[in-house]
């Protein structure tokens, strides 16, 4: 038995296909077919059952991979250390942030990140929550920027910052007349939100009023550049975290905006990682740096 093998079986479980594994492992499938059958012999279990409607892991096999990722997350971690050992802010880091955050904060600190840390190779992934947090337990990420605290006790968190909600909505519109605004100015029907998935969405949702709707249900935007061309359009208003007032919208887009004045209107900004991650000192680094560029907008934490 060794890591390869490990790595095999791994990419069966997530995949479930025998074809698309080998080809993330860069091997043929009879070799990863074959390693996966002599280590089924050696254990003396079926860790997998083939049909005709494709593979699903026994029982034991459930657990065997559970051990196999922990196994594989303990060997990386003993080469990140040793690698650390001789310069924790050099190498490779992988960092995932959610797309309500990605666009508006990564311009703000990769410059300063590459004149700060010239030695470490940052890989950016763009996703939402739930599967970012996915692949920090799997370890196929090191760090993600989240919009929600950790809520699997093998991660922690840096705070980051808070960042405060603002109303977006069309030049025209009645709320124009306000000189701030709250959720209770507007109508219930006029709120265009994210699609489901996205945590922004659940958050703006939680100051909306109990009996609020959103308008248009057929409405599936997937970004918030889609909801601010859909406001500029005269289709509703929407909610927008402070950052992303910075996107540089044309004046010809006819749009005007409020800061929420609704108590818990804002969201605080994590930056996540696994509790066994060897390389805290570069995860406080990353922190520290972020932190140091945000604007008067946001709220170091």
């Amino acid at each position: 038995m060794n890591l390869r093998d490990l790595d095999y079986i791994c990419a069966v479980a997530d995949l479930k296909h025998f074809g698309r594994a080998a080809e993330s492992c860069h091997v043929s499938q009879p070799t990863l077919s074959g390693q996966i059958k002599k280590l089924e012999d050696l254990l003396g279990v079926k860790l997998f059952e083939r049909s005709h409607k494709g593979v699903r892991v026994t029982d034991i096999g459930e657990e065997i991979i559970l051990i196999a990722r922990e196994a594989r997350d303990a060997a990386q971690r003993i080469k990140t250390a040793a690698a650390s050992a001789q310069d924790p802010l050099a190498g490779n880091l992988s960092l995932g942030l959610i797309p309500t955050i990605a666009p508006y904060l990564i311009p703000l600190f990769v410059g300063k990140l590459q004149k700060a840390m010239p030695n470490l190779s940052v890989a950016y992934r763009e996703d939402i929550t739930d599967r970012l947090n996915e692949a920090l337990l799997k370890g196929e990420l090191d760090v993600a920027i989240l919009a929600t605290p950790p809520e699997d006790k093998s991660l922690s968190a840096i705070e980051l910052y808070r960042e405060p909600f603002w109303l977006l909505f069309p030049e025209y519109h009645e709320l124009g007349n306000l000189e701030d605004a709250s959720m209770k100015d507007v109508k219930e029907d006029d709120v265009l939100l994210l699609t489901e998935g996205h945590c922004f969405r659940d958050q703006a949702l939680s100051i909306c009023r109990p009996t609020q709707k959103t308008r248009r249900q057929s409405l599936r935007a997937t970004s918030l550049e889609t909801l601010i061309n859909l406001v500029a359009s005269g289709q509703g208003v929407t909610l927008v975290p402070a950052l992303a007032m910075r996107g540089g919208w044309s004046p010809e887009m006819g749009l005007m905006s409020h800061e929420l004045t609704d108590k818990g209107a804002e969201r605080q900004i994590y930056l996540t990682y696994r509790k066994r991650f060897p390389r805290v000192e570069a995860v406080q680094a990353l922190a520290t740096l972020i932190q140091d560029g945000l604007p008067e907008s946001v709220i170091a934490s």
